[in-house]
């Protein structure tokens, strides 16, 4: 007698099931787009999104750690041609896609899509740009395409509670943006996303809060094995008839709905609903941060001895970042206590204020302790659509100030202009490439179109 495991189909059964409708659907699409198929503002959101990613991998790589891992894989490794942005150094592809992945989830300020609950770009981008081949047109295609395919997977899912998102779908948006890039076929899609799906992490969500830098390399292992499921395809490598339903219904997730897989495919873009990111932390303080700057606005400056308290009233997810303890820079940016303290002494959540320094300043970490952070059922209801939060605060002789914010400053209900990101992108790529060079590059990608080469772009990123 044989043995059946509960919930498992019988292999014979199996075999001889179809493939799911929708990935047919998908393949077909994506390997049937072009770049004239793409309508023009997301043609434009795709640039940006390039820009964006470009610029916070080269902030991120100046990271000590950032430095350091790139230095000891090309040293093991040897050259090669791939740029890693913001090293002296290029790298074989595999490698600078791991490596640009890693860095440009280091310092929290990649863009995002809240219905996927992820950051789809981070996870396509690195790949891409190691392994360019065509024009402009054929990198912008293959990016929206790539990032259409993790958002969705995010949007038709319910990760596991446990689950950190980076390293889990994106697989899936790498190894599509890299059959574009080849010219694949339907059939070759196909292959390329059920083997995709059975290739994402184990990741797990008490790494961010726990400060585990591990994490930022999630991203750059999505990028590596992106460029991997080509290969296999290639080489002849088979997955599972439906393995996004098994791994993203079963195994890493809840909830599958294939239909969401398809819902307005061709015409509602998920490159289009991105967000993007000014404050350097997790985009769950991002709520309470707003609310505070709105308090600022009309108090003006405050330091940390002003304020005696502050209480953040918000959504499940962010009321979990309620721990003032910031042992390093990931820590403290996951952590809503800290970013409300570093505001107020710095004017702003930029870069430095979660650098060392500001770590060991006795008057943030004191005001830090005196922030608490709840949950707002009501607010939680809001989700995914919005994400508030309601800040009240009281100075030290007793005055008190409140301000709420509906949803984050970047998201499509409150989007940055383009002059915004644009100015973004100096102020990160400025100080790693100098302004000529970062303004070339800038150039280089928000011109990009039929006809212009995507070596040129990845030569400018070679420092």
């Amino acid at each position: 007698m044989g043995i059946v495991t509960q919930g498992v189909e019988p292999a014979s059964a199996l075999l001889a099931a179809p493939p799911p409708r929708w990935l047919g659907e998908w393949a077909r699409f994506a390997a049937g787009t072009r770049f004239a198929d793409l309508p023009a503002e997301v043609a434009q959101r795709a640039r940006l999104v390039l820009l964006d990613c470009i610029g916070a991998i080269a902030a991120g790589a100046q990271e000590a750690e950032a430095q350091t891992l790139a230095g000891r894989m090309i040293a093991r490794e040897g050259n090669g041609d791939a740029a890693v942005i913001g090293h002296a150094s290029g790298a074989r592809p595999g490698t600078a896609a791991f490596l640009n992945g890693t860095a440009g989830t280091m310092l929290e300020l990649d863009e995002g899509n809240q219905y996927a609950r992820g950051h789809p770009a981070i996870h396509v981008v690195p790949a891409l740009l190691a392994a360019p081949r065509g024009d402009g047109a054929a990198l912008l295609v293959a990016l929206a395409l790539g990032y259409e395919m993790g958002a969705r997977v995010g949007i038709a899912s319910k990760l596991n509670v446990a689950m950190h998102p980076h390293g889990t779908w994106g697989t899936l948006g790498a190894a599509v943006g890299i059959a574009k890039l080849h010219g694949a076929s339907a059939e070759e899609f196909a292959g390329a996303i059920n083997m995709a799906s059975t290739l994402g992490l184990a990741t797990s969500r008490r790494t961010m809060l726990e400060g585990g830098t591990v994490r930022n390399t999630y991203a750059g292992v999505s990028n590596m094995l992106g460029l991997t499921v080509w290969d296999l395809v290639r080489a002849g490598f088979i997955g599972e008839r439906d393995g996004v339903a098994t791994i993203f219904g079963q195994v890493s997730a809840t909830d599958w709905q294939p239909a969401e897989m398809v819902r307005d495919l061709g015409s509602r873009w998920e490159i289009a609903r991105n967000y993007f990111k000014r404050h350097a932390a997790c985009r769950y303080t991002h709520g309470a941060l707003d609310a505070l700057s709105a308090i600022v606005a009309r108090t003006g400056p405050l330091r940390p001895a002003d304020v005696a308290s502050i209480r953040v009233e918000t959504y499940v997810w962010a009321a979990q970042l309620d721990s003032p303890a910031a042992p390093n820079m990931l820590a403290a940016k996951f952590s809503i206590p800290f970013a409300m303290a570093t505001y107020l002494a710095h004017g702003a959540a930029t870069v430095p204020a979660f650098r060392g320094p500001a770590r060991e300043d006795p008057d943030i970490l004191a005001l830090a302790s005196r922030v608490t952070v709840d949950e707002d059922p009501a607010m939680t209801a809001q989700l995914p659509g919005l994400r508030p939060a309601r800040v009240t605060l009281v100075l030290a002789d007793g005055t008190r100030h409140e301000a709420a914010a509906s949803t984050n400053r970047g998201d499509t209900e409150d989007p940055y202009t383009e002059i915004e990101v644009r100015e973004k992108f100096q102020e990160l790529a400025g100080p790693v490439y100098g302004r000529d060079r970062a303004a070339a590059i800038e150039d280089a990608v928000m011109g990009m179109a039929p006809h212009d080469e995507a070596f040129a772009l990845v030569e400018l990123l070679k420092s």
